[in-house]
């Protein structure tokens, strides 16, 4: 038991995780290089070296952490995903198996889970999930509506653009993107249909502003939420860190006490 401890106290030191977080990042552009074909022919054979070194090391990380921590190892969300990034590496690249050697560049991702900073970003996004699909119902509503009605007002002089409701909706979608929707979309549906901008003005302004700053404000607030949690956790680390320390006073300041009476009666 006492050896596990060590293994995880070593494995989870500021130096071996600098060291790992150090591999994750020359190893994505190590794997970058590789696309170059001429790169490749030059420094093909040093470049798949380190691509095995990197995956050893990575291989022995989990090892180690497996070891040290046990089955407590999977209840960790990080680092199941650090597990199945790794394993999908240790496929053979060769046979029906070959495209699984593409997912190398996944190994770059282990970032998030390194670097304390992207792991808040990624939890909270995870902690917005719920009210984003609120707004993507939402938004999903105002598309199929919006499709309907420009199905059956523009369809006859433009079908390509919305001739069906799917047509429509890439359409519309393209609108709300502001991509080209001006001089590409709605001004030549203005030219058949002078008043269509009553219908695509303020689609845009609920689309485009309305619900897209939804999102924004859905993921800030799960971001300050979970900056509030992260405090609150310090905060009871460190009163709990203070009140153990208090006890260890007091112990001492009785043990000092204990030591003067007896000088005394001496």
């Amino acid at each position: 038991m006492q050896r596990r401890q060590v293994i995880q106290n070593w494995i989870e030191s500021r130096n071996v995780q600098f060291f790992i977080t150090a591999v994750i990042i020359i190893n994505a552009i190590t794997l970058g290089m590789e696309t170059a074909d001429s790169i490749t022919s030059r420094f093909g054979t040093i470049l798949h070296i380190f691509d095995k070194l990197a995956l050893a090391i990575f291989t022995i990380e989990i090892s180690l952490k497996l070891y040290a921590r046990g089955t407590g190892f999977f209840k960790d969300g990080w680092n199941n995903f650090d597990f199945i990034v790794v394993a999908i590496a240790l496929f053979p690249a060769s046979g029906p198996l070959a495209v699984l050697r593409s997912f190398r560049i996944l190994r770059v991702l282990r970032l998030m889970s390194m670097v304390p900073q992207m792991r808040s970003v990624i939890q909270a996004l995870i902690t917005a999930i719920p009210g984003m699909f609120s707004i993507i119902g939402l938004i999903s509503l105002i598309f199929y509506v919006s499709a309907v009605l420009t199905t059956n007002f523009y369809a006859e002089n433009f079908s390509e653009w919305f001739g069906t409701i799917g047509a429509s909706m890439y359409t519309l979608f393209q609108v709300m993107t502001l991509e080209s929707w001006s001089m590409g979309i709605v001004r030549p549906v203005m030219e058949m249909h002078p008043n269509a901008w009553i219908f695509f003005v303020p689609f845009i302004l609920v689309t485009s502003f309305a619900v897209i700053n939804l999102f924004i404000g859905v993921i800030v607030d799960a971001m300050q939420t979970q900056h509030k949690t992260e405090d609150a956790e310090i905060e009871s680390h460190n009163h709990e860190d203070s009140q153990i320390l208090r006890k260890e006073i007091n112990e001492l300041r009785m043990e000092i006490g204990e030591l003067k009476d007896i000088l005394r009666k001496k």
